[in-house]
């Protein structure tokens, strides 16, 4: 790790290269009864440990009802040019009562606190509602997307806390124009943009999906937003269409001179590329594209799709990861022509299609593959789909999570949701390209001591792909 710094790493390749092994995983839990509270689970993946593969602690939130989702520091590579700031508290954005946690997890980083609680009127008040992506700001601020208004009604803004006190600062976005639609964002100052995505109306997520919901361009956001990072306003919008629809986690390329990057839109399971133009406007193109299957069950003919939920960036932008949660697929894709994406290894976890036997009557990009099958490991069979990713610094280790989001999860996989949800490990051929299940790795969230728990995104103490991000150093 780099000495005599802020936090996190002077460079991406500085983390890539010199970050150590992970050793504690930080898995936002959310519990699908009602009644009971969700949990920062704390899990041990040191090989070496006695504990490995468990939940060695559960941070609670104190209260029930509240859905947290993601989470993000207080502080991250962003600010690692000063030498008074420390990565020491975890916020975790909670989206049905829009209250904000703060995790202390500097003092005792195998045993977390609750520090603060941020109460959801402070953000409401401000006209915001379903905190969502939380980044920290090189300025010492942290920055935090919501999809709602106070009323769960559709609007895309960013509220600003202070990393020290974590106090609510306002609201980021200037200039009186908001986005039609919010949910996740990545910033680059050296270009002096900031690229935000969309979502749906929360009060509509919240019911469960529904596909005609998808046809409406009012409930179900198909864009890309455009902010000039220096002012704070909303300058173009890239609208993707409905093979764009549901356009969801954003990531740029980790170099921070890079102008391009991705976005996984998740109904039609497509990735664009965006990237700048000469003129100093974006432009997109779609450079993946999973096509729906024909599948039967018991005689029915329906189409599939493998609905994309997640995609991330090793550290060194030479591989791209997604996840299909309905088709079970973990993918890897080799980027180093970003125009052109080439897959380079597939791996089946789950899904619809091995869970509930469907038959695949025609699939036009793999039409000799054999029929997909449940998996287990270690005894427990991968009910659900793969869903959230998280990266090892050094690309060798692939995480992967199995819940999207408990309305969702309840209505599309029941059984996964009465099971526990679930982590696995994939091994990662870092050199060519290659995908491996390890066999001996699953962190069962089945037997948790309130009842089985559904497992979201994860989080290393010193940082991680999706959350760090980095400045040029002369912006430092």
């Amino acid at each position: 790790m780099s000495c005599c710094k802020g936090p996190g790493y002077k460079s991406p390749l500085d983390a890539f290269r010199n970050g150590p092994r992970e050793k504690l995983l930080y898995v936002v839990c959310v519990q699908p009864n009602p009644n009971k509270q969700d949990y920062l689970a704390t899990v041990d993946v040191d090989p070496e440990s006695s504990t490995y593969c468990q939940v060695i602690h559960r941070t609670y939130t104190g209260s029930i009802g509240n859905e947290i989702h993601h989470s993000g520091w207080n502080v991250c590579s962003s600010c690692h040019g000063n030498v008074s700031l420390k990565r020491d508290f975890l916020l975790l954005p909670a989206l049905h009562t829009s209250n904000i946690f703060v995790i202390d997890v500097g003092r005792n980083p195998k045993k977390p606190q609750l520090h603060k609680v941020i109460d959801g009127s402070e953000l409401k008040s401000l006209n915001c509602s379903f905190p969502h992506t939380t980044h920290c700001l090189a300025n010492g601020e942290i920055m935090i997307s919501t999809i709602g208004d106070k009323n769960e009604n559709a609007k895309g803004d960013f509220v600003l806390i202070d990393s020290k006190t974590f106090k609510v600062k306002g609201t980021w976005t200037k200039g009186g124009k908001c986005a039609n639609f919010g949910y996740d964002f990545w910033y680059q100052p050296y270009h002096d943009v900031m690229i935000a995505s969309e979502f749906g109306i929360p009060k509509l997520i919240k019911r469960g999906f529904d596909r005609k919901d998808t046809t409406d361009t009012k409930e179900f956001g198909t864009c890309l937003n455009i902010y000039k990072w220096s002012t704070h306003e909303l300058q173009q919008v890239l609208d993707l269409g409905e093979e764009g629809c549901g356009p969801l986690e954003v990531r740029f390329l980790h170099d921070p001179k890079s102008s391009q990057g991705f976005v996984g839109c998740a109904l039609n399971a497509n990735v664009y590329r965006f990237y700048k133009l000469s003129d100093g406007t974006w432009k997109t193109d779609k450079v993946i594209d999973i096509p729906t299957k024909t599948v039967s069950k018991e005689g029915v003919v329906s189409k599939h799709s493998g609905l994309l939920t997640d995609i991330i960036l090793s550290l060194d932008d030479k591989y791209l990861y997604l996840t299909c949660w309905f088709d079970g697929d973990v993918r890897q894709y080799d980027i180093s022509d970003p125009e052109h994406p080439k897959l380079v290894a597939r791996i089946c976890l789950g899904g619809k299609i091995a869970n509930e036997n469907l038959t695949i009557i025609e699939d036009v990009e793999f039409p000799n593959q054999e029929a997909i099958k449940p998996v287990k490991v270690k005894d427990k069979q991968l009910l659900g789909g793969p869903q959230m990713l998280q990266l090892s610094l050094d690309g060798k280790r692939l995480y992967v999570s199995s819940s999207l989001y408990s309305p969702w999860d309840k209505q599309f996989y029941p059984e996964m949701v009465k099971d526990g949800g679930w982590i696995v490990k994939l091994d990662v051929d870092t050199e060519n390209g290659g995908l491996k299940l390890d066999s001996q790795f699953l962190v069962n969230f089945g037997n948790e001591p309130d009842g089985p728990v559904l497992p979201h995104e994860m989080r290393y103490p010193g940082g991680d792909p999706t959350s760090d991000i980095w400045l040029v150093e002369e912006e430092q």
